[in-house]
């Protein structure tokens, strides 16, 4: 957006339900609200989901704000920022009569952003929408058009990735790795830059390699090894990676990503039953985004016949766990009975957002279908020995308004890389079947 010159920003209500606090965010700029976009925001006032959050904080923010130029001329966001304003609804213009209907609320929308290009020719008008359709709609007409971008990353495909591959190194340093105390200083390694926390390494010197993480709490950097959890046995270095950081206490929070069949979710669960003595409960969760952008209440049944095609992948991965293991395996009963005492509670994201997160490992599954705020929400509320899980594939987003750049996880992994309570591994091989691999590959 323009510094030199001020804009006029007109503001669509996904906008505000992705990010309450929106309006603090165009500078200088003036934000006008259409009248449509509050009708729709008190569609949304009433309810727990974070979508009912951000409406009624911003209706809150926009009451303390309001006064007599509310509704004409606007008055000041605040120090440095524009002005906001409220324009009530005006009769369609007569140059977009013919194509958009008058019955949805997007095209009045769409028509105060066009009279408002019209009657102010010298200032730049910019619709500002997460929705690509209505972003289309207004360029037909000649109008600008935006995506929300204030909380977006700048590249997906240059995200780190947790790993880097480290070629050519001396076989002395190769066997320091292998005897006690396991670990070398890594200045004996040729690292185009320095390591960052739980950054791991694949360390090679021809056919003879070695699995490392920097550890910053000694500025080490220590040997990881291939060890199982729960059963599971890690199938290849990422995964090895994946079981290191997240069995792994002093790590509280982990992202893993990864396209479907690299394991994220069911090496996250294996880790969590093998720590399970560490931790009160094991809480397992992902965001329902229902189907065609459908409400659950289109579906049959009673609210757990809602929710079961939602959480059937994740009794999916703990039954594969259970198949490690014999009939007359005490682990086996071991996980019946954490379902039977809700020691383990696998359940939609919106009915465990309320409780109270101390001493939980805590495991969201489809994190790329959050937002950042959803994000910043659940790690906000981890308490006391808590450690936190975010599973999903950042090319696979089901969000209408999300993408690669917008979506929670993306934005989790750029912003927290290099801490030293987190630590990301970016799962790239598929395990599940060589045809499972065959299709992802080339389908």
């Amino acid at each position: 957006m323009p510094r030199k010159k001020k804009a006029t920003v007109i503001l669509d209500t996904n906008v505000i339900l992705h990010d309450s606090a929106c309006i603090y965010h165009f500078r200088e700029n003036n934000v006008i609200i259409p009248i449509t976009v509050l009708e729709e925001l008190d569609q949304f006032k009433k309810g727990g989901e974070i979508l009912n959050f951000h409406a009624r904080e911003f209706v809150r923010t926009l009451d303390l704000l309001c006064g007599e130029h509310l509704f004409n001329g606007g008055v000041s966001i605040g120090p440095g920022l524009g002005k906001i304003s409220v324009r009530l609804d005006r009769k369609f213009h007569e140059d977009l009569v013919l194509s958009f209907s008058e019955s949805r609320p997007d095209h009045h929308i769409l028509n105060i952003a066009y009279y408002e290009a019209k009657d102010n020719l010298s200032i730049q008008v910019i619709l500002v929408t997460k929705d690509v359709n209505l972003r289309i709609k207004a360029k037909s007409i000649g109008l600008v058009a935006q995506d929300y971008k204030s909380d977006q990353i700048k590249d997906a495909t240059k995200l780190y990735t947790g790993k880097c591959l480290v070629e050519n190194v001396p076989e002395n340093v190769l066997k320091k790795l292998r005897e006690q105390p396991f670990e070398i200083d890594p200045s004996m390694l040729p690292l185009e830059k320095e390591p960052v926390a739980n950054e791991y390494f694949v360390i090679r010197n021809g056919n003879n390699s070695a699995l490392a993480v920097y550890d910053a709490s000694i500025q080490r950097i220590r040997r990881v090894d291939k060890n199982p959890s729960f059963g599971i046995m890690p199938r290849n270095a990422e995964q090895t990676f994946a079981l290191d950081a997240l069995i792994n206490d002093s790590i509280k929070l982990v992202t893993l990503s990864g396209k479907a069949g690299t394991g994220k979710t069911l090496l996250a669960l294996a880790a969590a039953l093998q720590r399970k003595k560490n931790y009160r409960q094991i809480f397992l969760a992902r965001p329902i985004v229902p189907l065609s952008n459908k409400d659950i209440g289109y579906l049959p049944g009673d609210i757990q016949s809602k929710l079961d095609p939602y959480m059937q992948p994740l009794f999916d991965n703990l039954s594969v766990i259970k198949s490690y293991f014999g009939k007359t395996d005490s682990s086996r009963d071991d996980i019946s009975k954490l379902l039977t005492e809700n020691k383990l509670v696998i359940s939609a994201l919106a009915y465990i957002r309320g409780r109270s997160l101390v001493n939980i490992y805590f495991i969201v599954d489809e994190a790329q279908n959050l937002t950042p705020h959803e994000v910043k929400t659940i790690i906000t509320r981890a308490g006391e020995n808590t450690k936190v899980v975010f599973t999903g594939d950042i090319f696979q987003i089901d969000h209408p308004y999300l993408n690669t750049q917008s979506n929670g996880l993306s934005y989790l992994i750029e912003k927290m890389h290099g801490q030293k309570l987190y630590a990301h591994i970016n799962l790239e091989k598929g395990e599940r079947s060589e045809l499972s691999e065959l299709a992802s590959q080339i389908l």
